[in-house]
């Protein structure tokens, strides 16, 4: 044991070390546990709480264009650099 160590300093500093490894482990052992009930609940219960998902997107929309607004357009994109 060093000279500048007291015996207080040297109990408290393992305990620490004990407790930090305790919680590691404990850490470690909760997370795979919630990683497999996890994995078990998703499969066969889905969230009845959130509305179901639409399988298409919405309708399109578009807006035609004047002959100005076409010319515009190709002017700013060319102007971008943007070819086509």
């Amino acid at each position: 044991m060093p000279a500048h160590v007291s015996l207080y300093q040297l109990l408290g500093m393992t305990f620490l070390v004990l407790v930090t490894v305790a919680w590691g482990i404990g850490l470690v052992l909760v997370l795979r546990r919630g990683r497999e009930r996890a994995a078990l609940w998703r499969a066969g219960h889905p969230l009845s709480a959130l509305p179901g998902q639409r399988q298409v997107g919405p309708p399109r929309e578009s807006v035609e264009l004047s002959p100005a607004e076409r010319d515009a357009f190709a002017l700013l994109v060319r102007r971008l650099g943007v070819d086509r």
